[in-house]
């Protein structure tokens, strides 16, 4: 053994063993010596944990960058060399290493390099999944979580034992935004709200949205056409634009009129789905430190963006509440949509919950359908249309589809036509298995659990407390879950495919598809961009119908070409996989047949 380790452990011992605990707290007399006695082993604790975490690095830093990033993260602690995994699993007890799953190494460096750092959490992450398998530990600094990319414990989580997790810091991140809306709210208020809102997605209302649909993909068609065939047109910023606009008209009655203008109310939007996605993805709630939210102007726009937002929507809902009338779900099932003025889910919530309906409750749930539906549609129209640049033949056999069923000259289907575009919907399907919204999930084990064996080949144990990461891109794009799973084939969809090393996984099987795209169940929980069971989105049917209608009306008019390297196209991630510097793309005129 080395003098470093020697040292080390000698630190450990006496710092973080239960004899050494045990009797700096028994030889004080007094209140202020147990008080003091008990900070300073705070402090030592801390340092101890530091320096496991660092053991953990074979590798010094590779630049002078890294050690001042290091130095100012963890002042005053040297960086030991050494393998340490004797102590890693010594001190076990302070992290969730004792669950018996695999622990990375070297992490808190490889998230340092460039390399890394310059794309996305869920990149490195693969790789981690591809080296230690489905169910691993990942540490940064001193807090750690479970990552997840085995669809039978994904399923276990989701659905068998969905009661024994939470949201966990999700809600904590994403309260201050959604309030109490359904993607935040606990178990119970969940129980409550989830069958109302499930329930306003209903058949007919849905296909009365394909109107909606269609006039807003026209308006952006119709700018389109105004570009000329060799002009670079920025689409991710023009979809996103489109699908506000429809959520803003289906969920509020509305009009932003995003396509058109970008007015203060627009910018704010904008800016509070930017800050949910920054906190989603930053390590420490600075937010939450006394006095964050007037000091750091980021924080101070939010509370202002916020602000201007619960305004508006507090108008909206008391002209709604002024008008409510007392309606059940077999009324709105049969109503005859095309002679109603206000056809928007606040109408519905405020009509169906009669007095139970407050203020407060309907700004939460408002709220969560706006960031949550307007970012999944236009996340998957850009990836989708991304993908199609990259092979134009699968675009060519789409749009022929279009002009085979499609009746309207625009390229505005029908309900009964959106079911027979399978060409299209597969290629959205496709889109979202490559890019899915959002590539990470979070849950926390409210309970002490044992987890499948899976593709692990054993049980792993979380302990009551653990954060995991549902890694949704690590399933989507495994070679054990998917035949060549990094390349883009719609055609993948009409084949079976099953892997009997995954204990458990049923694979995927066409068959069981049973409604407009594959989803869960059709796949086992290999397949979850919806994520699953009971907490899965309740509005994936609204995104998928209308992300069909867009992408039908664009490839009806104009075939799409990437006007940049696709090497250039990189990825950003927050609540869905975002474009760095965005989608430049050339749309020409397709000759109508």
């Amino acid at each position: 053994m080395s003098t470093t380790t020697t040292q080390r452990c000698s630190f450990l011992s006496g710092c973080c063993s239960t004899s050494s605990r045990s009797s700096a707290f028994t030889t004080a007399s007094t209140r202020e010596k147990k008080k003091k006695k008990k900070t300073n082993h705070g402090q030592r604790r801390r340092k101890a944990i530091v320096v496991v975490v660092q053991n953990a690095i074979s590798e010094p830093p590779e630049t002078e960058e890294e050690k001042t990033y290091n130095g100012a993260l963890f002042p005053g602690v040297e960086i030991p060399r050494d393998n340490t995994e004797a102590a890693l699993k010594k001190f076990s007890r302070i992290f969730p290493w004792g669950n018996g799953a695999p622990i990375t190494e070297k992490v808190l460096f490889d998230l340092l390099k460039e390399e890394v750092r310059s794309a996305p959490l869920f990149v490195p992450l693969y790789q981690y999944y591809r080296d230690y398998g489905g169910v691993y530990n990942l540490g940064a600094g001193p807090k750690w979580f479970v990552v997840v990319s085995d669809p039978t414990v994904v399923k276990y989580m989701f659905k068998d034992n969905a009661d024994a997790f939470s949201k966990g810091i999700l809600t904590d991140i994403m309260q201050p935004i959604m309030g109490d809306g359904l993607i935040p709210a606990n178990k119970e208020l969940w129980a409550k709200r989830r069958p109302v809102v499930g329930s306003a997605f209903h058949g007919t209302w849905l296909k009365h949205m394909t109107d909606l649909f269609g006039r807003s993909a026209m308006n952006l068609s119709d700018k389109l056409e105004k570009h000329g065939e060799t002009e670079q047109i920025e689409i991710e910023s023009e979809l996103y634009a489109m699908a506000l606009d429809v959520i803003g008209e289906a969920v509020f009655n509305y009009e932003f009129g995003a396509l058109n203008e970008e007015t203060p109310i627009i910018k704010a939007v904008y800016r509070v789905l930017r800050e949910s996605e920054h906190r989603s993805t930053f390590p420490l709630p600075y937010w939450q430190i006394p006095g964050a939210m007037e000091a750091v102007p980021r924080q101070k726009q939010f509370s202002e963006d916020i602000e201007m937002i619960n305004a508006e929507l507090t108008k909206l809902i008391r002209e709604a509440l002024e008008n409510k009338q007392d309606v059940d779900l077999s009324e709105f099932e049969s109503r005859d949509y095309k002679n109603v003025s206000d056809a928007s889910l606040l109408r519905f919530l405020v009509d169906i919950r009669g007095d139970e309906a407050s203020d407060r409750q309907l700004r939460d749930d408002l709220m969560t359908m706006l960031i949550a539906g307007h970012e999944t549609t236009a996340a998957v129209l850009t990836w989708t249309i991304f993908c199609l640049c990259k092979h134009p033949d699968v675009m060519k056999k789409a749009a022929q589809s279009i002009d085979e069923i499609v009746q309207d000259p625009n390229g505005i289907p029908t309900v009964e036509e959106i079911r027979k575009l399978r060409d299209v919907r597969m290629c959205l399907v496709e889109g979202m298995r490559l890019y899915p919204a959002p590539p990470i999930l979070i849950r926390r084990a409210i309970e002490t659990v044992d987890l499948p064996k899976g593709g692990m080949g054993k049980s792993i144990q979380l302990k009551k407390g653990t954060d995991c990461f549902i890694a949704v891109w690590n399933l989507h794009r495994s070679p054990d879950h998917w035949e060549n799973p990094d390349l883009f084939d719609p055609s993948r969809w009409d084949r079976k495919f099953t892997n009997p090393k995954i204990e458990g996984w049923n694979g995927y099987d066409p068959e069981l598809v049973t409604g407009l795209y594959p989803n869960e169940v059709a796949t086992d929980y290999a397949y979850v961009p919806f994520g699953g069971g009971q907490r899965r989105c309740a509005g994936d049917v609204f995104a998928m119908m209308e992300a069909t209608v867009a992408l039908s009306v664009l490839l009806k008019k104009f075939s799409f070409e990437l006007a940049c390297d696709e090497k250039d196209v990189q990825m950003i991630t927050g609540a869905t996989i975002h474009t760095k510097k965005g989608l430049p793309v050339r749309a020409k005129r397709r000759k109508q047949p």
